[in-house]
Formats: structure tokens, C-alpha cells, sequence
């Protein structure tokens, strides 16, 4: 699944450079391919080994015409994908602070191309130093109109 992207990623610099993006699309992620072998990986290790994830021939004759990649798996590739479209200097620790919203508007077929746009929804300093970062990640699918995953990821940068 993974490709080498060509570009660095965007460097904001601390709070400042955080707060002056806020609001703004940062960037796109390069497109990465949706295996079956990725998929198989993802259910022995979480345990979900539903049919219409790991079975291709019934999968054919579902409703997607194809298996589909676990919701978990594609909003696991977040921070990967993040990191690739943009970093953070200016603090010694950076934190997963969890999750606001997530959607699985659409089904994310097996061999299907996607890539993540990277938006800074909202930039809240914190008491103490530091700064709690909303970016919101829509995971686009190639000749798709519809997106496999919107999410509000919150990472927590303290000092």
C-alpha cells in the first residue's frame, strides 16, 4: 500500500506557524493502493474477519461487487499520511489526542487508489504552553465522488 512520496512535507513552525494556517488546506497525501493483502493483515490482527473484507469471491456477489477495506484501517493511516503532508517544529512533544468526528461515507473497494487532504479546522493554544490542533482529513478515492472517511483527528503540541 505504501508509495514514496516526491515532495517534503509543509514544516509550520510552533503555535504561530499553526495559528497562521488555521483554516487552510495544508496539502494532499500521494495516492496509495488498496490491497487485499493489507486487508487480510488488518482482520488477523484485529480479529474482524467479516466476509466482505476478507472473502473476494463472496465479496464479488455483495453489495460492493468487491471486498472492502475496514473503516479502522483507512482512519488508521491517518497520522502516516499526516506526517506526510505536513510536520510540526517547536515542541518536544506531539500527542494523539484522539478523535471528534468520523464518517465512512462511502465503500472502500479492494485495488481502489486514495489519497488524504490535510485542512487545519481549528488551532486552540493551551493553559501551560502549548497547542490542541483539529485537522480534518477527507480521504478521496480516485474516479469516486463521494469520500471513503471524513475525520477531525486531534493532535495535542506541548512544549
Amino acid at each position: 500500500m505504501t508509495e514514496v512520496a516526491d515532495r517534503a512535507p509543509v514544516v509550520l513552525q510552533g503555535l504561530d506557524g499553526l495559528r497562521g494556517r488555521a483554516g487552510d488546506e495544508i496539502g494532499t497525501s500521494t495516492w496509495r493502493t488498496v490491497t487485499q493483502e493489507d486487508i487480510d493483515t488488518f482482520a488477523r490482527l484485529t480479529g474482524d474477519a467479516q466476509w466482505i473484507h476478507v472473502d473476494p469471491e463472496r465479496a464479488r456477489t455483495g453489495p460492493f461487487g468487491a471486498t472492502v477495506q475496514h473503516g479502522f484501517l483507512t482512519l488508521g493511516m491517518a497520522t502516516g499520511l499526516l506526517w506526510e503532508v505536513c510536520t510540526v517544529d517547536g515542541f518536544g512533544v506531539v500527542l494523539n489526542y484522539g478523535l471528534n468526528k468520523v464518517r465512512f461515507p462511502a465503500p472502500l473497494r479492494v485495488g481502489s487508489m486514495i489519497r488524504m487532504h490535510v485542512l487545519i479546522a481549528e488551532v486552540k493554544e493551551l493553559a501551560g504552553g502549548g497547542a490542541e490542533v483539529v485537522y480534518r482529513l477527507t480521504y478521496e478515492v480516485e474516479g469516486e465522488t463521494k469520500p471513503c472517511c471524513v475525520a477531525d483527528l486531534v493532535f495535542r503540541y506541548y512544549d
